[in-house]
């Protein structure tokens, strides 16, 4: 039983740390399969942001030598889904919970592919210039 929660942690390591090449096999896949290109995307982003979450926080902790990375994304998560739980309860005058889920996890996407690029940018300087 334990060589399969090894093997599902080796598979999830191998496709976080490339995370383009989940995204394109899903988005490419998944649009040939349903012809529906757009669908193709957004579960493409949401796949690829599961990924992106674990790399990130990977990312994280070890360029700032913490153990804070998964604890802060969740956060910055839930703070953003509370602004826009508050934000949606005083327009409206009730909360869809499903469509903050979504909007946050999209937004994420975006928040994640950004720290990535750039963790990994400060990461390979850091250990191009040996700091």
């Amino acid at each position: 039983m334990l060589w399969i929660w090894e093997s599902i942690k080796h598979v999830y390591a191998t496709l976080a740390v490339i995370p383009i090449i989940p995204f394109l096999l899903v988005y490419f896949g998944l649009g040939a399969f349903t012809g529906d290109r757009k669908k193709a995307f957004r579960t493409a982003m949401d796949v690829t942001t599961a990924l992106l979450i674990g790399c990130v926080a990977v990312l994280f902790d070890r360029i700032f030598h913490s153990s804070f990375g998964l604890y802060g994304i969740l956060l910055i998560f839930l703070l953003g889904a509370g602004l826009l739980g508050n934000v949606q309860y005083r327009s409206k005058g009730n909360i869809n919970v499903r469509r903050i889920t979504r909007v946050i996890w999209r937004l994420g996407f975006f928040m994640m592919g950004l720290f990535y690029v750039v963790l990994m940018c400060i990461g390979i300087g850091k250990s191009f210039f040996n700091i």
